[in-house]
């Protein structure tokens, strides 16, 4: 049997899809009903009700150790995509207790229950530091603790630490590095999130631009090469998951094409984005609110990174669908919405 943890989130609940498609028993984690509800919702969207109720559910928490015990019965393939993704300086010790510490508890109990192998689903943020003569990031990318990181890809870093302790101790791992992932929600709050807040944005007329650049993949070829990954003798590999190196204005015209709403147009240079994340610092400082804009995301705006997803291309001859088209099916549900 095979366990997906995060199974109520984009890259969870797209991968339950593709394995209740496939045939596979799949067991799946959640914390709420509104979890399942959400998922159950995704997959009406897709018009596969059917599909739905070849899962088995079950109610655990990464965090919570007692949740876990029985949900590793029986399982032989985890796939890893829980996750707390979040910029706000204020959720440091949230982050680290999901990201790191939720990982190390599936590491441990994948290998106190004999589980064969594990997919974990990391970050680009993830992937190392560029030198001064070095263009583009890919797997073999150094990381460098001495330069700055966000908590997000510490902690992000610090799971994969986890995972490959596991393989030491005789687990079968292969970790993917999606950059951005694109694509439709089935629940409306969850476009206020994400890549989905992308859309929610533009639609609402957001007016600023950035020249930034990273790299952006749709979430189905994700599932599809997660997939693909566990079901071959593929194992002790990282895997960059990009389908293009987009920059922020041209991701911004393309989903605005989509759908047909007016593009951003004016454009917010760096001192711009640096005396709005101090004046939203200020403000959330006296409301007590949550961060909106935080340092790391402003300056993330600007940077201009470059991912290299040769490996994986080469290594399963993988095509991955043009975002220009991922951004347009994905337009059409965020429509239907």
């Amino acid at each position: 049997m095979v366990l997906v943890t995060g199974a109520t989130g984009l890259v969870g609940s797209h991968l339950l899809l593709r394995l209740a498609q496939e045939g596979r028993k799949v067991r799946a984690l959640y914390r709420d009903d509104a979890g399942i509800e959400k998922v159950r919702n995704l997959f009406s969207m897709y018009q596969k009700e059917a599909f739905f109720d070849a899962i088995e559910w079950c109610n655990a928490d990464i965090t919570e150790v007692p949740s876990l015990h029985d949900a590793f019965s029986g399982i032989t393939l985890v796939y890893h995509c829980a996750a707390m993704i979040s910029f706000d300086p204020a959720d440091e010790e949230a982050l680290r207790k999901v990201n790191i510490e939720g990982t190390a508890n599936i590491v441990n109990f994948s290998l106190s229950n004999n589980v064969r192998k594990i997919c974990y689903v990391s970050s680009i943020a993830a992937l190392g530091d560029l030198n001064e003569n070095e263009h583009i990031v890919s797997e073999t990318t150094e990381w460098n603790a001495e330069r700055y990181h966000s908590d997000y890809a510490i902690s992000k870093y610090g799971a994969e630490m986890e995972v490959w302790r596991g393989q030491q101790e005789g687990l079968e791992v292969v970790i993917v590095n999606p950059g951005v992932i694109i694509g439709p929600y089935a629940a409306r709050s969850d476009w206020q999130q994400g890549s989905g807040k992308i859309f929610s944005e533009l639609s609402s007329g957001l007016k600023y631009y950035t020249k930034g650049t990273t790299g952006f993949i749709g979430v189905w070829d994700v599932a599809s090469v997660m997939h693909w990954l566990m079901e071959h003798d593929i194992k002790g590999e990282r895997f960059t998951l990009i389908a293009e190196n987009v920059s922020f204005d041209q991701l911004s015209l393309m989903i605005s094409e989509a759908l047909q709403c007016k593009p951003p147009h004016v454009y917010a240079k760096k001192w711009l984005t640096e005396v709005a994340w101090r004046l939203d610092w200020f403000l959330s400082l006296l409301s007590r609110r949550r961060r909106r804009l935080s340092k790391a995301t402003a300056r993330s705006l600007h940077a201009k990174e470059l991912y290299d997803n040769k490996k994986i291309v080469e290594s399963s001859n993988f095509s991955f669908e043009p975002m220009v088209q991922v951004i347009k099916k994905t337009a059409l549900y965020f429509n239907l919405r």
